[in-house]
């Protein structure tokens, strides 16, 4: 199913963007393979690039704060930033149950893209994180320009995002044949009109889908260099359930390295669910960018 595009021009859109929309759905999945698959691979794919802790780390658009918490626990200081109150509580819920020690090395605080000066006072952190928010949002360039603001040299921002890859072959996947026609007559429209394509995701929020090449280039713009990047969720998409993950840990390991692997690797990686994206700002610029 796609939508037509919000009017960026919108002065009462939120800065937050249309996640609300599919909120409860997202909060009822939490446990399930897909976000059980998209935590761990986030994590491990992160983990090839973070430097040692006690490193800071800005996690915007926190959510629930799985990821928050994974980078407390292996000892880095964050600030999580969450403009939902629903999902704060969430967020709150999980942290009070982590020992003390943990919890001192997390900050939580209401805030979202747009206006993230006033919550960070302008200090720059060693990694900067946006994970699976930008599709929600009107636009990527001025996303990543802001966040840009905020990666101190030698530092690097993570960005998940939805393709445009990923919106076409997720409906071929499970062969729903006029899905796949409607994503096309999209990306044709999106492309005829200059936008950026549209769709409603699995939460039935709507959302936009971003082109890989065009992200690349606009971080460069704000000095920030394409390090490597990771598809995220291969081969646990092509149904419409969502089921529990497998019960055998045996099971469960095989799945997350078949994905980790898949990930990593071309062609296969282009077929993620998400496209996760290691911008480095380098203090000089490597040689050959």
């Amino acid at each position: 199913m796609v939508v037509r595009p919000r009017d960026p021009q919108r002065q009462d859109a939120p800065a937050d963007g249309t996640f609300g929309d599919g909120q409860m759905g997202w909060l009822g999945g939490l446990g399930n393979v897909r976000n059980v698959v998209r935590q761990e691979m986030i994590s491990r794919q992160l983990g090839k690039h973070l430097p040692a802790p006690p490193a800071r780390v800005l996690d915007v658009g926190a959510g629930q704060g799985t990821q928050s918490i994974r980078l407390a626990r292996a000892g880095y200081q964050v600030l999580a930033v969450e403009p939902d109150p629903t999902m704060r509580g969430v967020f709150l819920a999980g942290l009070s149950a982590q020992p003390a020690g943990l919890q001192h090395r997390v900050t939580l605080r209401q805030g979202s893209v747009g206006s993230l000066g006033a919550v960070t006072g302008g200090e720059v952190y060693d990694v900067v994180l946006l994970l699976g928010v930008l599709m929600y949002l009107q636009a990527s360039e001025p996303v990543i320009a802001e966040l840009a603001a905020h990666v101190a040299p030698g530092g690097f921002l993570a960005l998940a995002a939805r393709t445009a890859t990923s919106a076409l072959w997720r409906p071929a996947a499970r062969q729903d044949w006029q899905a796949v026609l409607e994503a096309f007559g999209e990306q044709e429209l999106a492309l005829a009109e200059g936008r950026d394509m549209q769709y409603v995701n699995e939460i039935g929020a709507p959302a936009r889908a971003d082109d890989l090449g065009a992200l690349t280039n606009a971080a460069a713009r704000h000095g920030l260099v394409l390090e490597n990047w990771y598809g995220v969720r291969i081969a646990v998409d092509p149904g419409e359930l969502d089921p529990a993950p497998p019960s055998d840990p045996l099971e469960l390991a095989a799945l997350l390295d078949a994905e980790e692997r898949l990930g990593s690797t071309d062609p296969y990686r282009h077929l993620g669910q998400l496209a996760h994206l290691i911008l480095r700002r380098y203090q000089t610029v490597p040689a050959g960018t």
